[in-house]
């Protein structure tokens, strides 16, 4: 495994000598949760390429990004909860949340641009459902990592 020292900022000075890839250097204490930091500043190059070429691309994660911030609302999360259940129209979503039809709109506007939910309409009233199966399962992992805390 191929490592490399991080030498540290103003706490010391590296000499040729002093520098081997055998070296591990103890990093500066830090406050907080020291038993989550690293003690050392030796960066694993082969590691460190590895997961680089088989991240996603940064549009993709910023898409991902917006989608968790779109489902990060309580109110949100409770019409994907009814939608799993029922495909529903704007009126009876209103009614269950005990919002105006405007703002349960504005919500389903957040969520169907970022397709996770999809509408159709019956001559005046329009019902919407999930997008797809991945939104359900979203959901329900969420729930379940929620509920194991």
């Amino acid at each position: 495994m191929a490592a490399r020292s991080i030498p540290e900022r103003a706490t010391s000075v590296a000499t040729d000598a002093d520098a081997t890839d055998a070296t591990v250097a103890a990093a500066p204490a830090a406050s907080g949760d020291d038993d989550a930091l690293c003690s050392c500043t030796i960066i694993h190059e082969d590691i460190v390429s590895r997961v680089r070429e088989g991240l996603s691309g940064d549009a993709l994660l910023r898409r991902t990004a917006e989608m968790f911030k779109a489902v990060s609302d309580p109110t949100r999360l409770k019409i994907i909860n009814a939608l799993i259940l029922s495909e529903m129209c704007v009126c009876d979503i209103a009614a269950l949340t005990d919002m105006t039809q405007p703002a349960v709109s504005h919500h389903l506007k957040v969520l169907r641009q970022l397709q996770l939910v999809r509408y159709r309409r019956d001559g005046k009233i329009v019902y919407y459902e999930l997008d797809d199966e991945h939104v359900r399962n979203v959901f329900y992992q969420g729930l379940l990592h929620a509920s194991e805390q």
